[in-house]
């Protein structure tokens, strides 16, 4: 087993979103290459040697039981994954540039590598960042400390520390937030997709709690007697229920995530009530939404009637084994229209199509990164 070096890298991106593109990196390198430590401020730059946008670049500290040679060819195909195409006829704008900065107080000098970067004292957008986090390394060939270097440097070119802040991991992003919702038709798998979040990311779990509903199973025999009990007892359940568990954040969690949001109760009522009973029941929800807190992000799951059914039928509550599918189609069609009327709240809409994110990691990951995008597009 390979003796695990600290390792200590360049990033730089000026093309597209950059930001977004250097916190990806950070999870790419993390999953890849080992185990991310340190990660230094953003800071902003113009391309140097070359006309182009200006770059954000930051340096992190890995922890790596890769040789240098293999953890090269990890970054390598890293960059190809984010689109760089590296070439030889000189520097050129690039949607992502890592660099070896350092590989321990290792030197190498052949065809394919030089460590440290032969560079890197040139370039106050590497030292810099290099001094937030390693302000005391020696260069092992020039035997000076990253602070001296940056004293030393003659590069004159223009450096600004941005206030934007990167992490290490998905749950130091995803704890940039307060509330997920997770919502979905009955059967969509909305409560273990939000348990696998919660015991994946940290978070407070809250989940809705129907099972003790005295007229549910009433209401699958006889909708049209029962449907305004049920909402009207789904609706103060909720509210009760949302109100105490999201008003004071546990100190002990990163965020929240819950597998209902509180909108879901105007929606079955639209779908189950009579004209009458569904506006008297509005008036009555639009007193309690003012107050309930709104999810930072909503994460719809979608799936198909066919789907819905099957799940129904293999969880076994029997009271729902009778379901109409035209019921279920309403409902998802309920749903999509509320998205569309609410176009300024954060939706996610992912097709479930055959996914099976319980079963398959990466069906889990698809969701997980959908939900990294859109905070790294809002939150960042």
């Amino acid at each position: 087993m390979n003796r695990k070096q600290k390792v200590y890298l360049s990033l730089g991106s000026n093309i597209g979103n950059r930001l977004a593109t250097l916190q990806k990196a950070i999870f790419h390198i993390q999953r890849k290459a080992g185990k991310v430590l340190d990660i230094s401020s953003v800071y902003e730059n113009p391309a140097v040697g070359f006309e182009g946008g200006d770059f954000y670049n930051i340096v992190v500290s890995l922890l790596t039981s890769m040789g240098p040679k293999e953890l090269l060819d990890t970054l390598l195909q890293i960059e190809e994954d984010f689109g760089r195409k590296r070439t030889s006829t000189g520097y050129s704008s690039r949607t992502l540039d890592i660099d070896i900065v350092y590989y321990g107080t290792e030197t190498i000098n052949n065809d394919e590598l030089v460590i440290p970067h032969p560079q890197m004292q040139h370039r106050k957008f590497v030292l810099k960042p290099l001094s937030d986090i390693a302000p005391q390394f020696y260069h092992p060939v020039l035997q000076k400390d990253t602070r001296n270097l940056l004293q030393e440097c003659r590069d004159l070119s223009e450096l600004t520390k941005t206030k934007h802040k990167l992490f290490k991991d998905r749950a130091g992003l995803f704890s940039q937030l307060q509330l997920i919702a997770i919502e979905g038709n009955i059967g969509a798998g909305k409560t273990t997709l939000s348990k696998m979040i919660s015991d994946d990311f940290n978070a407070k779990l809250v989940l809705e709690r129907f099972a003790d509903n005295p007229f549910l199973p009433k209401f699958y025999e006889d909708q049209s007697r029962y449907a305004f009990p049920l909402e009207m007892s789904f609706l103060a359940d909720r509210y009760q229920q949302f109100m105490d568990d999201t008003s004071q954040f546990d100190l002990f969690k990163n965020f929240m995530v819950s597998d209902y949001d509180i909108f879901k109760s105007l929606i079955f009522a639209k779908v189950t009530l009579q004209k009458e009973e569904y506006n008297l029941y509005r008036k009555v929800f639009s007193f309690m939404y003012k107050e309930v807190k709104k999810p930072e992000i909503y994460l719809y799951l979608h799936q198909n009637t066919e789907r819905l059914l099957a799940n129904i039928k293999k969880r076994g509550r029997d009271y729902e084994q009778n379901i109409d599918p035209t019921y279920l189609e309403k409902i998802n069609r309920g749903y999509l229209d509320f998205i569309k009327s609410h176009p300024s709240q954060n939706s996610v809409i992912v097709d479930m199509g055959e996914l099976d994110f319980i079963h398959n990691p990466n069906d889990y990951e698809f969701i997980l990164e959908r939900l990294e995008d859109n905070i790294l597009s809002t939150k960042i």
